[in-house]
């Protein structure tokens, strides 16, 4: 048997072992459900779909696997799919539904390490409501532990993650955690603007349980900053909504918190009212810790009123509850107090004993969260030493994959070598007479080129012959002086079937600068390049871009009455160079109509060599990436506006 199967069969067996100590624990009908989901998932096919329907049942059923001390088997199938298909969201949100369960069972430890993993995933998935979703639970885990500083700053991340995407429930969640936080540092003037911020939000998405929540922590807000009045109306708030969704929780705490102020206020009727009120709704929860507590409030309330008897009896019931159900912090309080009554009465020495009883558990407690600290941090030992293992595993999996593709691709190889040597010879055959149609295709493109100078030339020569006439001497010479250095460049570059793009610019400005002058600055002009071409490594065909540069001058802009603008763009697409030429002259149709006035019989030379030379350059590279576009420009009454010219041309490169 191999290792990967043996390994799979390992963890099937295992993830029955997992389901089958659940079913004999939780209700049948429960368990059996569980089952039943587990084995119908499982026979889908291996993709990111799955990892999800894994993750919904998963937290379907949390409150199930939470009961006990088993890990979510739903989890951890969606973690190991998520894995191997590279899934960052699925593991993120695996590892963020994996860590709560750990939250909600106290193990805050252990919470942050998995929110920490979940957090690696959600940047390296670049989903910004997964990040967002993450950032606050691991902001909760860290205000847990009372490391407020760091949570602030993970919610604060969370806000600026959600806002752009306007993700409205981790907006509101963000806000809240962070006024929480402040409320924590005694910042209560700001704490109540966040809780003022995340209350509008909930109660714009109809969240009744988030505006209870908000309101009770605005509650808070106003009560530190001693505005009792304010706080008693935000609990009212909060009360009613709670008893509106029945809310027997939120009930409680509400009837607790109004109990407190009204105490604060020294009106000690109402606040033993709400304290009785929450110590009803309390007995009518199977968790008596919210009825020690009640039993704890009304005794301190009675104590600071100067009733000493009953507000014995009260204390005296919550540490009978504490006892029967081993509630340690509500002991500890509960003899506190009761140490404080003794003491109010006089009697100091039950005074110290009870005192005394009070460190005693407060001192157990300490002992039990270090010990449970260190109970997490061995968890967290295995957690890793149990990945170390699965990834030594998987690299052992690679290799025997990478020793089969080895073995195939040498059984290919030697199976290819023949079909290769028999086409080799067709190949190199070919080969020969398409470099040899390629040298034609080159020489033709060479001759197509070489008609450019004499065209250009000629057309110059007359332009300073115009000039000449009707300028002056000092102007022709300096004309001539520009003509000569731009007649140069061109026998330069005209050696070279490719030149780098900056002397192709650099004879365009210069040949614009002879054509202004000749025009009487009748037209602007300007040159446009993308940042991120470097000019003197993209390459580009000598003369490529002046024709059509001449055309946009002679049949365009000379015949404007007013002055014209003539703009050439160049940009890089992937492999493609694009250059547009735009003028805003008569365009087209006029041109034409005014040229056979003029000249019937003349042919644009310089365009139909270079239309010549553009299908050449297509024909050798064998592309569709050489080719001229032209647009005529108009406006919405149909007028023409000018011309666009679009030259677009395989990039070439230096390096």
């Amino acid at each position: 048997m191999s290792a990967p199967r043996a390994i799979a069969m390992i963890y099937k067996a295992l993830l029955l072992v997992v389901v089958l100590f659940w079913a004999a624990v939780a209700p049948a009908q429960d368990s059996v459900q569980v089952f039943r989901s587990l084995d119908s998932i499982r026979h889908l096919r291996d993709d990111t779909a799955k990892v999800q329907r894994l993750l919904e049942h998963g937290r379907r059923f949390s409150r199930f696997f939470e009961k006990g001390d088993g890990d979510n088997p739903f989890l951890q199938d969606a973690l190991v799919l998520a894995q191997k298909l590279r899934d960052n969201k699925g593991l993120a949100e695996g590892y963020v539904d994996l860590g709560t369960s750990k939250r909600n069972k106290s193990q805050y430890i252990l919470a942050t390490e998995y929110h920490e993993r979940a957090l690696r995933y959600a940047e390296e998935a670049n989903n910004p409501r997964t990040l967002a979703h993450t950032l606050n639970n691991l902001g909760v885990d860290y205000r847990r532990r009372d490391m407020l500083e760091k949570a602030f700053d993970l919610h604060f991340r969370a806000l600026k993650a959600a806002e752009p995407i306007k993700d409205i429930r981790n907006i509101a969640i963000a806000t809240n955690s962070i006024g929480n936080i402040k409320l924590s540092n005694h910042q209560y003037a700001e704490a109540a603007e966040e809780f003022e911020r995340s209350l509008a939000i909930e109660r714009e998405s109809h969240n009744d349980l988030g505006t209870a929540i908000n309101l009770g922590n605005l509650g808070y807000a106003y009560e530190g900053m001693g505005r009792l009045d304010e706080a008693i109306s935000y609990y009212r708030q909060s009360l009613a909504l709670n008893q509106k969704m029945n809310n027997t929780t939120g009930m409680s705490i509400c009837y607790t918190c109004l109990g407190g102020a009204f105490a604060k206020k020294k009106e000690y009727t109402l606040a033993m009212d709400y304290l009785q009120k929450a110590l009803a709704v309390n007995d009518k929860v199977a968790d008596k810790v919210h009825s020690a507590e009640s039993y704890l409030s009304i005794g301190r309330l009675l104590n600071e009123q100067g009733k000493l008897e009953d507000a014995r009896r009260n204390i005296q019931q919550a540490i009978d509850l504490g006892l029967r159900w081993g509630f340690k912090s509500v002991l500890m309080e509960s003899y506190k107090a009761m140490g404080e009554n003794y003491k109010l009465a006089g009697d100091f020495t039950k005074s110290i004993d009870h005192t005394n009883i009070s460190l005693a558990y407060k001192d157990s407690l300490l002992e039990e969260r270090s010990s449970t600290e260190f109970a997490q941090m061995q968890a967290l030992h295995e957690v890793h030493l149990k990945d170390s293992q699965i990834k030594q595993l998987q690299q052992d999996q690679e290799l025997s994959q990478l020793r089969i593709r080895r073995n195939l691709a040498i059984a290919i190889a030697l199976g290819g070598f023949l079909f290769m040597a028999i086409v080799g010879g067709f190949f190199y055959i070919r080969h020969r007479n398409l470099q040899a149609n390629r040298q034609t295709l080159q020489l033709e493109l060479r001759s197509l080129r070489s008609q450019m100078n004499p065209h250009f030339i000629f057309n110059s020569l007359s332009s300073i012959h115009r000039y000449i006439w009707s300028n002056n001497q000092e102007e022709a010479s300096d004309y001539l002086t520009k003509f000569s250095k731009l007649m140069r460049m061109i026998l330069d570059n005209s050696q070279h079937t490719f030149i780098p793009l900056n002397k192709e610019l650099e004879a365009l400005r210069l040949y614009l600068d002879l054509e202004a002058l000749r025009c009487n600055n009748g037209f602007d002009y300007r040159i446009l390049v993308d940042e991120e071409i470097n000019e003197e490594e993209v390459l580009i065909p000598p003369m490529i871009i002046q024709p059509y540069v001449e055309n946009a001058i002679w049949h365009g802009l000379v015949h404007r009455k007013e002055k014209g603008e003539l703009e050439i763009a160049v940009r890089l697409r992937g492999r493609v160079l694009e250059v547009t030429v735009f003028d805003n002259g008569i365009g087209r149709k006029l041109a034409m109509e005014i040229r056979e006035k003029k000249d019937r019989t003349h042919n644009s030379m310089g365009m139909k060599v270079t239309e010549g030379r553009i299908a050449l350059i297509r024909k050798i590279n064998n592309t569709k990436d050489a080719n001229v576009e032209i647009f005529d420009l108009e406006n919405e009454k149909g007028e023409a506006t000018g011309t666009r010219v679009k030259i677009i041309l395989p990039a070439e490169f230096l390096f």
